[in-house]
């Protein structure tokens, strides 16, 4: 989106010359470290990111204009409006798993919608269903401190974890009205394993507050018996499903559960179909598909200055897709975050070959945004910008800065950091 006669310097621009000329480490680790111990009641986090975690934090902030946060937002809430049309959600239902078609009246925590800050706005690249970071970063407001003379303050999320708080809360009362929530299990595969393990234990540090008992464990640890959900001798009332495999094809116990209601799981099958099915980007994007849905033309106008035309890759236009493959990016269709995705640029033949197997799409390639951290080669970081939603609102954004192909946290000077907003002038 063009800003034109925002005098003397527009939100945008200001956003941008921040981004290339503020060089400062802006981030307090002992700050950071204070607040993860007090989060977590102990040093056990900071143990963890420190020792084999330590590009998990940016150094700087990212600088936003004003005017791009706006144009996000929108387009959250004009995808939000196609999502809710019954249509739109018969034509995704159509190739979900069976799972995915039961009626769920929760709406599912921590949506993620991810973007691309270009010279011509801001860019969705994908939405994903079990977004992770958001207590980490719900962490970061109490730790940067103001660097540049101009630089606008970061404002502290003071109370983003009260919000987290509140949103499992509703999620437990869209399915069990006033009855109360005694337990709640955060469940992946091998959690001890996971990167985003630290997160895990602050959740469960942020329910037990709340005089809520939580456990962290894998879904194998979960049993189904007499008509409920059971982690040894303690009742789970809700899972936090950070597990990726949205069908619960391997996942037993989570799915019987599911299917029988004998817990509440949040985020759930039909809001990964709904929402994070990469192919759904298919539709979004489609302007003739959109008008046969009903959709209006300010609707279709944002969704298709955001979203990258994205298309279905099948082996009988393996010619057309080689031809074009440095102008795309290729995604699994079921895939999360940036596990198989590759730029076409990038392309072997043989990956390619892989590619036309069959689940993957094309999305028009949108180069992400810039942080420049230094004056020495190497020092541009590229940048992705992360919302995380629920039912529609903004609740926190954060920016990952990284080299490489994809989002990673493996950049020295990279890793998640916090997003300031930057107002015209």
């Amino acid at each position: 989106m063009t800003e034109t006669n925002l005098s003397p310097e527009s939100c945008t621009a200001k956003a941008s010359r921040f981004n290339r000329d503020c060089h400062c480490v802006s981030l307090d680790r002992n700050a950071l470290r204070s607040a993860l111990a007090c989060e977590a009641g102990c040093g056990e986090i900071w143990h963890l990111i420190e020792t084999e975690r330590p590009l998990l934090f940016a150094d700087t902030a990212m600088y936003v204009g004003r005017r791009q946060m706006t144009h996000m937002a929108q387009a959250i809430a004009a995808m939000e409006r196609v999502i809710a049309l019954p249509v739109y959600r018969d034509h995704v239902l159509s190739r979900a798993p069976a799972i995915a078609q039961m009626e769920i009246r929760s709406a599912g925590v921590f949506m993620g919608y991810d973007f691309h800050l270009g010279a011509d706005g801001p860019k969705l690249i994908e939405i994903n269903t079990n977004a992770g970071g958001a207590m980490l970063v719900a962490s970061l407001g109490r730790a940067h401190r103001v660097c540049c003379h101009d630089a606008p303050p970061l404002r502290n999320e003071a109370s983003a974890e009260d919000d987290i708080l509140e949103m499992f809360r509703e999620e437990w009362r869209l399915e069990r009205a006033d009855a109360p929530l005694h337990t709640v299990a955060i469940v992946d595969d091998a959690p001890e394993e996971q990167f985003l393990y630290p997160e895990f234990l602050l959740f469960a540090r942020l329910f037990q507050r709340a005089g809520i008992e939580a456990i962290v464990c894998a879904p194998s640890e979960l049993v189904l018996e007499n008509g409920a959900l059971w982690h040894g001798k303690r009742r789970v009332d809700l899972v936090y499903n950070r597990v990726t495999d949205f069908s619960l094809e391997h996942h037993e116990s989570l799915r019987r559960a599911y299917e029988t209601n004998a817990a509440v799981l949040t985020p759930h099958p039909r809001a990964h179909a709904l929402y994070a099915d990469k192919r759904n980007l298919i539709a979004l994007s489609d302007p003739a598909l959109l008008t046969s849905f009903g959709v209006d033309a300010e609707t279709r106008k944002i969704l298709l200055e955001t979203i990258p035309r994205t298309e279905a890759v099948t082996s009988e236009r393996a010619e057309d897709f080689w031809a074009r493959r440095k102008q795309l990016f290729f995604k699994p269709a079921g895939g999360f975050g940036s596990k198989a995705a590759y730029r076409g640029d990038k392309l072997t033949k043989r990956v390619f070959a892989e590619i036309l197997g069959g689940g993957y799409v094309a999305q028009a390639l949108a180069p992400p945004g810039e942080r420049r951290i230094g004056q020495e080669p190497g020092a541009e970081l590229k940048v992705d910008l992360r919302h995380y939603v629920y039912q529609g609102r903004i609740q926190q954004s954060c920016a990952r800065l990284y080299q490489g192909q994809t989002t990673n946290f493996r950049t020295p000077g990279g890793g998640f950091a916090p997003v300031v907003i930057v107002d015209r002038g």
